[in-house]
């Protein structure tokens, strides 16, 4: 069974899950995207494979998308209705407080494309660690940062999960959400 744990923000809910982001029941999931808006490999490539060739098509319509920003598309035959491109950083290409801050905004920006859609539920991975390199335990602190900013903040958003590919970027999204959040009690 794969790895969750949950934590209130408030009237919201902020979530760690171990497993799959493209089979979630959820109003949009958050893909790792690059600068072109390329359905590759990782993430990209699990969209592409259950998602079909119209998110694709979509990405090629939209043709760029800047490092720290993100774009929507529709979610082809997943199950979420919306797909979140976001570009994180690679993390070689930036110093690290150049990537911290690229990051954080990737981050923020899939968040607010979600606020702005009125949606409430979102699912977002590991951003910019896995080929882009960004250290994981700095990513996960990161990224939970934001994610607890914007629930506590105005948004249509009531609840937001980092779904993790594995048992390292889940773990280190429990250390980061401990953290963040620690449990109350």
């Amino acid at each position: 069974m794969a790895g969750q744990l949950r934590r209130r923000v408030g009237s919201r809910s902020l979530e760690l899950l171990q497993g799959d982001i493209t089979s979630l029941d959820v109003d949009a999931i958050v893909n790792a995207a690059n600068t072109r808006l390329q359905l590759g490999a990782g993430v990209a490539g699990a969209i592409r494979r259950r998602g079909g060739p119209s998110i694709q098509q979509e990405c090629n319509e939209i043709g760029h998308c800047p490092v720290g920003d993100a774009v929507v598309t529709g979610a082809g035959a997943l199950r979420a209705r919306y797909v979140i491109h976001a570009v994180g950083p690679v993390w070689a290409d930036h110093t690290p407080d150049e990537a911290d801050r690229l990051l954080a905004s990737a981050c923020r920006r899939a968040l607010e494309r979600a606020r702005e859609l009125g949606l409430e539920t979102l699912a977002l991975p590991a951003l910019s660690t896995g080929v882009y390199g960004f250290p994981l335990p700095r990513a996960a602190r990161l990224l939970v940062r934001e994610a607890v900013r914007h629930l506590q903040g105005p948004t249509t958003l009531e609840r937001v999960i980092f779904c993790l590919f594995d048992e390292e970027a889940f773990e280190a999204f429990v250390g980061a959400l401990e953290e963040i959040l620690p449990a109350a009690g």
